[in-house]
């Protein structure tokens, strides 16, 4: 079936609308990242660089590391970029954009998301790097989808009566990290439950000037548990990309620094070195 340009927009030179670039530009092995600077950041350890594009905040290098062709991206911020990217990025690989058709065979991704975030148990110190197991949003991205995570159904109910969810609050959905990704790029990180919140202040219980309608949410998020596992740290993207990336079918994965604990109230100012450290790490595993 052909999909109509109104539903998936082209430039006029056919490059992917938001994204801005060709099929031939994006590399298999994917790191995605918010913000357009570390793109570079990134980019500077390739041993060569191929392709650069930049549109808006998205930003695009694909080049080589160690005989590895990896592509790093800039989301911005939030899991409505998140939406654009990942449908954008499954139809670069998975659709024939001169036809609009859906290909016959099916391309998997790997995607692995490197930012930041904030923990929310005391005992993750700043500067830990936290990867995420499952990422449980509060965003509500997943339920304009007709999606399907049975498996984490249980959780999530358990979650909400928990913390007494509040019914104008979007219902939470819970999605896994690719597991061979966890053993192989993760395996020495605090790994748990990443809670994306739909923004920064209200949303991760942050109070300025504007007063907030669960005000002790993050204290229920603290203590929360489920079979052994716990919410490890709030961040704003990881639960669309595991949603959409499971849901698309491609291998996704969410490691972040923690530069603030959100329970001790310390903050790191300088984690250039930290966020170099993580960077590495995942340059060489994925």
């Amino acid at each position: 079936m052909k999909i109509p340009s109104s539903e998936l927009p082209l430039q006029p030179n056919g490059a992917i609308y938001h994204i801005g670039i060709h099929p031939e530009n994006l590399s298999d092995k994917i790191i995605l990242v918010g913000d357009p600077g570390r793109v570079e950041t990134i980019s500077n350890k390739f041993d060569t660089v191929e392709f650069k594009h930049s549109h808006r905040e998205l930003t695009t290098h694909t080049g080589y590391y160690k005989n590895k062709r990896i592509s790093v991206l800039s989301t911005g911020m939030g899991t409505d970029n998140i939406d654009i990217v990942m449908t954008e990025l499954d139809a670069l690989a998975n659709v024939d954009l001169q036809k609009m058709e859906v290909k016959s065979e099916h391309k998997t991704l790997t995607m692995v998301r490197v930012g930041t975030c904030g923990a929310i148990q005391k005992n993750i110190p700043v500067g830990a790097f936290i990867a995420s197991k499952k990422g449980f949003g509060f965003d509500g991205l997943l339920q304009f989808y007709r999606h399907n995570s049975e498996d984490y159904e249980e959780l999530v109910a358990h979650f909400v009566q928990f913390t007494g969810w509040g019914e104008r609050l979007p219902y939470p959905y819970c999605y896994p990290a690719n597991q061979t990704l966890l053993d192989t790029i993760a395996f020495d990180m605090v790994q748990g439950i990443t809670a994306s919140a739909p923004g920064f202040f209200g949303p991760q219980g942050r109070v300025v000037r504007a007063p907030l309608t669960f005000p002790l949410l993050n204290e229920k998020i603290e203590k929360f548990e489920y079979k052994e596992l716990k919410i490890t740290n709030l961040e704003m993207e990881c639960s669309a990309i595991y949603g959409l990336g499971n849901l698309l079918g491609h291998k996704p994965l969410t490691v972040c620094l923690a530069i603030a604990n959100r329970v001790t109230h310390q903050f790191l100012n300088d984690y250039d070195k930290k966020m170099d450290e993580l960077i590495t790490k995942v340059l060489d595993r994925i």
